[in-house]
């Protein structure tokens, strides 16, 4: 039998412009892994800790010293724990508090000349890190669009390069997803 390749839609919620990613990841990766391609695919930097909320189980990385109680993603594949039409949540970053919806679009068998995971469509540009989360995004972006506003330096000057919302690009996307793996 072919290799499993799950299409997911990854979602961010809460922002504008849109930011979303379609990726195709192989249904034995464990969730360690599918969190890296996320990372990758939406420009993440991997900064901050990370959970999946799947049929309201919480897997993530178990701290011993913490009291949550993720199950260890690295005990989980993705094929085990979703299916096609299957929904859930990606949060990342505990503080800012990136909630992304997934969708599970897609189940087909792997392509022989096709590299995988990979990074197939998506649209505008990941936050920067540490950013404040979706409140904190929204004053970032209306800070750089005014050059009036009392932040639209500091914002600038924090940034250190220029930032459009609205950018994607999904070769360079593709490129880091294929990276990792």
């Amino acid at each position: 039998m072919p290799r499993r390749i799950f299409q997911l839609r990854v979602s961010l919620v809460d922002v504008t412009p849109p930011v979303w990613r379609r990726v195709l990841v192989p249904g034995g990766y464990t969730l360690d892994r599918v969190h890296r391609v996320f990372q990758c695919a939406l420009g993440w930097q991997n900064c901050h800790l990370h959970s999946f909320d799947i049929d309201g189980v919480q897997y993530g990385e178990p701290d011993p010293d913490d009291e949550s109680t993720f199950r260890d993603e690295l005990d989980i594949r993705l094929d085990a724990v979703v299916a096609k039409g299957s929904r859930f949540r990606y949060t990342y970053d505990f503080g800012d508090w990136w909630e992304h919806d997934v969708v599970v679009e897609d189940v087909f068998g792997a392509d022989p000349d096709e590299r995988y995971p990979s990074c197939t469509a998506g649209a505008g540009a990941c936050p920067p890190e540490d950013v404040g989360g979706p409140q904190g995004y929204r004053r970032f972006l209306a800070a750089l669009a005014d050059p009036e506003h009392p932040e639209h330096e500091s914002m600038r000057s924090w940034i250190g390069r220029p930032f459009d919302p609205a950018c994607f690009d999904v070769g360079r996307a593709s490129t880091l997803v294929r990276r990792m793996s």
